[in-house]
């Protein structure tokens, strides 16, 4: 019998972050995996389902796409999707529809009640109401990481409910090109500090920015890639950096790449990480990670990462001077990251996905209430 599934399309009207960058591979390899298996072409028809607004999604050979309106954003997640979906819905970017019990959403964190001061105040009480209710009526929760899934029961959650861990993969940064602009030419080096820049509060990036003096007499720059979206995060980048930082902005995947690849390290002072995709792009890419040690991170990056507290200057300014100093340490960091990229795979993560669909699909209606919380 034909498992029919909708796939809420609605992260292709969001900006790319990591909980979009989990949507669209898993629908382009649950995609490739459909096409390269006729058996799984016999069991399942899955079609993607899009606001108006959304941008044309990447080719897909197997899945279909349809376009509903009317509204847009949550609007037409809440009122056009659940009537439109047909059959099962696949949700996979924290929000769905809560009249839709036949789903499966993928809950990536709980940041919002974490770290509540990088969030607008409406952002905040959206996601406070709607997280609960959708974990509370849905057939089935996954997460990210075992680490949002044990904060997920700490926190009431899926109370009752099994929580299934499909982490995201790697494969997508082995397919950037590295090539430097103009800038990230000027900016890598074997002494540069590549930062993010997101200016949200957990992701902690003023730790590092505000040490640059103290980096600067070791020798060190930092460049600052990226930029926080104004719709989602509360407050802007402060005005007036030291000659040492190099704000480069929004940048390509391949300029990143470059940069990466030509620099240190990558810093990664984050206090709140459902799953810290950046970690794991830079480990593919063969770029040494210094990470925090909070959160889901010491689960990803494992031994293949130097870490430090959050909280504590010296111990990042060692870190980096470990790897300035230690080329035996930095190359063996290398290739441990490029090993430990490599267990976590976005193609595994569809296969588990359409595993789940399967079993989901076949089984009785979920209740509010039963055993306790299952990781599995």
């Amino acid at each position: 019998m034909v498992s029919q599934w909708t796939i809420n399309g609605r992260f292709l009207s969001q900006p790319l972050t990591g909980v979009q960058r989990h949507a669209r591979q898993i629908l382009t390899e649950m995609d490739a995996l459909l096409a390269g298996n006729a058996d799984l072409r016999d069991r399942f028809e899955v079609e993607l389902l899009l606001p108006p607004d959304a941008v044309t999604p990447p080719p897909l050979k197997v899945i279909g796409v349809r376009r509903a309106g009317p509204f847009t954003g949550h609007l037409w997640e809440q009122l056009t999707l659940p009537f439109q979906a047909r059959g099962w819905l696949l949700s996979l970017c924290n929000t769905g529809p809560v009249l839709r019990s036949r789903q499966i959403v993928c809950i990536h964190d709980l940041n919002t009640r974490l770290a509540p001061e990088s969030y607008t105040a409406v952002f905040r009480l959206v996601y406070r109401l709607l997280i609960p209710l959708l974990a509370r009526h849905a057939a089935q929760i996954v997460t990210v990481s075992h680490h949002s899934a044990a904060l997920m029961q700490e926190h009431g959650i899926g109370a009752g409910r099994t929580i299934t861990v499909i982490p995201n993969g790697h494969e997508h940064a082995l397919a950037w090109t590295p090539r430097h602009t103009e800038e990230t030419m000027a900016a890598a080096g074997p002494r540069t500090i590549v930062l993010l820049g997101s200016t949200a509060p957990h992701k902690n990036i003023g730790l590092i920015l505000g040490m640059a003096d103290r980096l600067a007499r070791e020798g060190f720059r930092i460049a600052v890639a990226g930029g926080a979206d104004p719709k989602v995060f509360a407050r802007d980048l402060a005005a007036g950096l030291p000659d040492n930082v190099i704000a480069l902005g929004r940048i390509g995947d391949e300029a990143l790449a470059a940069l990466l690849r030509d620099s240190l390290c990558l810093a990664f002072p984050s206090r709140v990480e459902g799953f810290g995709l950046p970690p794991l792009e830079a480990m593919a890419l063969g770029c040494p990670v210094v990470s925090s040690n909070s959160t889901s991170l010491p689960e990803v990056c494992g031994t293949a990462a130097l870490y430090a507290d959050p909280d504590d200057a010296d111990a990042w300014i060692a870190a980096f001077r470990r790897l300035r100093d230690e080329p035996d340490l930095r190359q063996s960091l290398r290739e441990l990251g490029i090993e430990r990229a490599r267990s976590f795979s976005w193609r595994g993560a569809a296969r588990r996905y359409l595993e789940l669909m399967a079993a989901t699909a076949s089984a009785p209606a979920p209740s509010a209430a039963g055993e306790p919380v299952q990781i599995a």
